[in-house]
């Protein structure tokens, strides 16, 4: 009999060891922890020990994810709660960036809004964009994250910006205006991270401004 017949009669045969409890002591393996010869008993506890212990990883990181998503959850609470808090339209987003910047460590966070209602034209959100921008943000399907190359958007920070993340407004499915967040440091917005919370954020901003809008 070869090593696959032996295999597959061992399988086929469950209770083959129960029989033959003498062989149990016999049976030699080699262990890759202590490196040396260990009985088939020893293997089996290192096998069901690692098995232990590569659960018990998975459950720190699960512990630690679930943490993070705490965390993140009270952020935004104390976020919306702001929004919700705020006494004047006009203030509303200023309000909404720095408080950005505050509760989740933002270094810049700006935006800029387009076909607002008349009474706003005056104002800093308000200022001019251009066509390109406007069609960029369009574009967007979901939040950009990235290295910021000479983006527009990253001018409208006074500040150098080495990576970028910009949020499309939205409201009624109609693109008025973009959220822009500017880091000085290349890895903290990147294009391979997760955009699900950054557009959670995009939709509640969209939400608050839409007071603003025609």
């Amino acid at each position: 009999m070869d090593h696959n017949e032996v295999a597959q009669y061992l399988a086929d045969n469950p209770h083959f060891f129960e029989e033959h409890a003498e062989l149990l002591g016999t049976i030699k393996l080699t262990s890759p922890l202590l490196g040396r010869a260990v009985s088939l008993q020893e293997r089996q506890m290192e096998v069901v020990r690692d098995k232990y212990r590569q659960l018990e990883l998975r459950l720190s990181d699960l512990l630690r994810l679930a943490q993070e998503n705490d965390h993140a959850i009270t952020k935004f609470q104390r976020w919306t709660n702001s929004l919700l808090l705020a006494r004047n339209d006009v203030d509303l987003p200023h309000l909404l960036c720095t408080n950005l910047q505050d509760i989740f460590a933002l270094p810049h966070a700006t935006l800029r809004l387009w076909d607002v209602a008349d009474e706003y034209n005056h104002t800093w959100f308000a200022s001019p964009t251009s066509d390109a921008i406007k069609l960029f943000a369009r574009s967007l399907k979901a939040p950009f994250c990235g290295t910021n190359n000479d983006f527009e958007a990253a001018t409208w920070i006074d500040a150098p910006i080495a990576s970028i993340a910009m949020l499309p407004l939205r409201v009624e499915n109609d693109v008025v205006g973009l959220l822009v967040f500017g880091s000085p440091e290349k890895e903290r917005f990147t294009s391979n991270m997760a955009t699900d919370f950054l557009a959670q954020l995009g939709e509640t901003a969209s939400a608050a401004l839409t007071c603003l809008i025609k």
